[in-house]
């Protein structure tokens, strides 16, 4: 069950009129504090953000399976069931022995999926999967919605990151 920090989060970006996806990013934001604090851990940074999406879709949030070509057949399932379940609201408790399990299995796994060099490493990949045009329009997009402060801020932190990477 996400926290009600998160879900306050979520409901503002959906009032703001934001992206589904942008209000599933308060899932994933969470799903990285609990693998940092050590309430459990993932396989992959990849694990862990389909774990997000899963509890936004859950959460009533409006995000649509992914493309045929982008997951496989089972994934989809899945996803369009989380979806079916954030439709019809909350039904009944989830099994306790079961998540007992799940998290169990969690706990076990490393915490470096939530690391800054494995989340980096995943935007990364992710990226290249996107033709430049798609990437070039994003960054344009970003342009026009961060605002002059925002756009200062941003590239105070890109120098930063350049002078700190230098050496």
């Amino acid at each position: 069950m996400p926290e009600e920090k998160t879900l306050q989060r979520a409901r503002k970006d959906a009032a703001e009129g934001k992206a589904p996806s942008t209000q599933a990013g308060e899932f994933v934001r969470e799903e990285m504090d609990h693998i940092r604090e050590g309430k459990h851990g993932a396989r992959s940074t990849k694990q862990a953000i389909a774990i997000g999406l899963s509890k936004a879709r859950r959460a009533g949030v409006k995000l649509p399976p992914p493309k045929e070509d982008a997951a496989s057949d089972k994934t989809r399932q899945q996803a369009a069931r989380d979806v079916a379940k954030g439709e019809e609201g909350s039904g009944r408790q989830p099994s306790a022995t079961r998540s007992r399990a799940s998290i169990g299995a969690l706990r076990k796994e490393s915490k470096k999926a939530a690391s800054p060099d494995a989340l980096s490493r995943q935007g990364r990949t992710s990226a290249q999967h996107r033709s430049p045009s798609s990437r070039s329009a994003a960054a344009k997009k970003a342009v026009r919605t961060k605002g002059k402060a925002g756009l200062q801020e941003a590239a105070r932190k890109a120098a930063k990151t350049r002078s700190s990477r230098k050496g």
